[in-house]
């Protein structure tokens, strides 16, 4: 008995955490780096897992994040093998609105419910997509325009 478990590979125990080098192709991972010694920052969330691809080079991995997206890696990043508990997390049902408020969740309110004073798209009569601003249009709660390809971000200083 203490033979078998002085030779079980350490690369097929769930919940060990090592660089992505030292793991098999195809293992289950979570808890991925995105830079080595940062600390997990991707797949994190409830029942999620990712599957390494393949390792060309000994620099970076090719992962399969649960998106369906392929990134690549650095090799010596670490990971988790395994995935995060709780699969059910998603499909679990709140009975009633207040539920949602135990948790945290504030209510979102649209902007053309609001008036005038609260919301650039508030007021107008009935249901007029101008609102408040007569033919301005889709606008952020601090009246920038937010379509159109407008810019609303800090812009990059020009050499």
């Amino acid at each position: 008995m203490k033979n078998q478990l002085l030779h079980m590979d350490i690369n097929s125990l769930i919940g060990s955490c090592m660089p992505l080098a030292s793991m098999r192709i195809g293992t289950i991972i979570h808890n991925i780096e995105v830079n080595p010694g940062q600390g997990g920052k991707l797949v994190r969330s409830a029942g999620t897992s990712a599957k390494i691809l393949k390792e060309p080079s000994s620099t970076k991995c090719l992962v399969r994040l649960p998106s369906g997206s392929e990134k690549w890696i650095d090799s010596h990043c670490r990971a988790t093998i395994g995935t995060v508990s709780n699969p059910s997390h998603g499909a679990k049902k709140l009975r009633k609105a207040g539920q949602s408020r135990w948790l945290g969740r504030r209510p979102v309110v649209r902007g053309v419910a609001m008036n005038p004073v609260d919301h650039p798209h508030g007021g107008g009569e009935g249901r007029s997509k101008s609102s408040g601003s007569w033919g301005k249009g889709s606008r952020t709660p601090w009246g920038k325009p937010c379509k159109s390809g407008f810019k609303t971000g800090p812009l990059k200083r020009r050499k």
